[in-house]
């Protein structure tokens, strides 16, 4: 199951990569047309300011990850049966990511107004970072805008709420970091056929079934457990002549 989440995340940053570009594109384009023209014109001398960004920014996802698994940690060991109750809500959260990359349903991207209150506060940490000279004012610029208000990451953090687990959480936001460099880093011809192919709705369509079937898979968990009268995993049983 972790495998099978951890998958889910990846597949959700590589195909929502459309969506970073329009929100993260106009602020990796800023970090750029401010640096000196001699680093604006060679790919290799503005490559570690992009790098030290997505750093940042993928910094700020783990963090936000461990901080929700905490928090699904600390909720699910009060249900009599937490293992199930996360497989079942990631089972869920799959089939709803699955449906938003094929194109079938579009309310999760709603999400972002949750985020505009904690955003008020965080956007002027950033102010002080520009104009950026150095790669680890583009480090911390990234770990400040990772917090931008953003549907997609919203997300999949529900996978890692889900997750009940602090190192989980951070392993599934990384994986969904991971998935969006692609098309962020991505320079010239490379740049131009990933966004040709992750707009390719028979793309997006496959890739939507293919998480939501890891969604259906996840949800049978729990009824073979039930069914079969499986030990739930990380549950102990007393035993019978205690």
């Amino acid at each position: 199951m972790n495998e099978i989440t951890l998958v889910a995340a990846f597949l959700t940053g590589l195909l929502g990569s459309l969506h970073c570009i329009g929100m993260c594109g106009g602020i990796v384009g800023a970090l750029s047309m401010q640096l000196p023209a001699s680093v604006q014109q060679s790919k290799w001398r503005i490559l570690p300011y992009l790098l030290a960004y997505n750093l940042g920014r993928l910094a700020s996802y783990m963090l936000a990850g461990m901080l929700v698994g905490y928090l699904g940690m600390r909720f699910t060991a009060l249900l009599p049966q937490p293992h199930l109750v996360g497989m079942v809500i990631s089972g869920i959260f799959m089939i709803f990511l699955g449906l938003y990359l094929g194109g079938w349903w579009a309310a999760l991207v709603h999400l972002e107004k949750l985020g505009a209150y904690l955003w008020r506060f965080l956007q002027p940490l950033s102010k002080p970072l520009f104009p950026v000279r150095h790669p680890w004012q583009a480090l911390l610029l990234g770990g400040v805008w990772g917090w931008l208000p953003c549907g997609l990451v919203y997300t999949a953090l529900a996978l890692a709420l889900a997750s009940a687990s602090v190192e989980r959480g951070g392993l599934l936001m990384l994986a969904f970091g991971v998935g969006t460099l692609p098309m962020l880093l991505a320079l010239g011809s490379t740049a131009y056929w990933l966004n040709q192919f992750t707009r390719k709705p028979l793309v997006r369509q496959v890739f939507g079934v293919l998480i939501i079937l890891f969604g259906l898979y996840t949800l049978s968990g729990p009824v073979h457990y039930q069914h079969f009268g499986l030990q739930v995993p990380g549950m102990c049983t007393m035993p019978e002549n205690f």
